[in-house]
């Protein structure tokens, strides 16, 4: 087994949609100590990629991927989505930007007294370029995507949370982003939700093109939804590798973990060996 993970020379590759160079992010306690959520590192994604983040409770995935649209803003570093620098931009330039970049959560966030309709309005309407008829257009193209068109005079309450979850992502989708970043997105639904709503996010990156990053802690979900993954650990990146490539043999063990999930009896065999090196 080739255990070598190629890259094509950087001169033959497009230019990535997102770059992160140098990043870094802490935080001051209550304490008054300093936390470093994520250390100083840099991230590449191709255009079209569905790409994970993994790593335990507090490995500073979340904050790396809040980095990509400056949810929270680098203490040092730079960030460029499609050609921009977002770190060298005006406040209002960013606002801009932005809207290229849809963002889900785990919560949902959607607005309790609003109906299904008007959440996923909301993005468009605080801009005010598009006419009323226009944004009712949008609107259910939006919800048609994620299969929930009758839901569309309904209210948040109403709605089981797989449901709420697709209410986000065509709220997220309503700009036409290129970009779609999903914060685990599905760690509060059952497992038959969690599975409809992969397949909804694999339909919209095949159908639409959408770039999608998803910071998530199972496993299961990056072997079902992504073309490559990156661990994080200690607010680093330790590895990234494609998810298909099995001549790859990460080196953490989330990452052989993530292997062993879909290795046939053989490679199994060669992780259990090196797993058996590494203790």
């Amino acid at each position: 087994m080739n255990h070598v993970l190629c890259e094509l020379p950087r001169a033959e590759r497009a230019e990535p949609l997102i770059r992160l160079e140098g990043v870094a992010r802490s935080f001051r306690l209550p304490s008054g100590q300093t936390l470093a959520a994520v250390r100083p590192t840099s991230l590449e994604v191709d255009a079209g990629d569905v790409f994970g983040l993994v790593g335990r409770s507090g490995a500073g995935k979340s904050t790396l991927l809040r980095l990509i649209n400056l949810l929270e803003r680098p203490d040092e570093g730079r960030v460029f989505v499609a050609g921009q620098e977002l770190t060298a931009l005006p406040r209002q330039a960013l606002r801009e930007a932005r809207q290229g970049i849809g963002m889900i959560f785990q919560q949902f966030h959607l607005l309790q007294n609003a109906t299904v309709a008007d959440n996923v309005a909301f993005p468009l309407r605080i801009h005010g370029k598009r006419s009323r008829s226009e944004i009712d257009a949008r609107v259910r193209e939006c919800l048609a995507l994620v299969g929930i068109t009758d839901k569309i005079d309904s209210y948040p309450a109403q709605l089981s949370g797989g449901q709420k979850q697709r209410v986000a992502i065509a709220r997220a989708l309503a700009s036409q982003p290129a970009v779609l970043l999903c914060d685990e997105p599905t760690s509060a639904l059952d497992a038959q939700t969690t599975t409809e709503l992969l397949a909804t996010l694999r339909d919209i990156n095949a159908q639409l093109g959408v770039t999608i990053v998803i910071v998530t802690h199972e496993l299961a979900v990056v072997n079902a939804l992504c073309k490559h993954v990156a661990v994080v650990d200690d607010g680093r990146i330790a590895e990234r590798f494609a998810v298909a490539d099995s001549a790859a043999l990460p080196r953490t063990g989330l990452g052989r973990e993530l292997l062993r999930l879909r290795a046939t009896p053989d490679e199994a065999r060669e992780i259990e060996r090196v797993e058996a090196a590494y203790a």
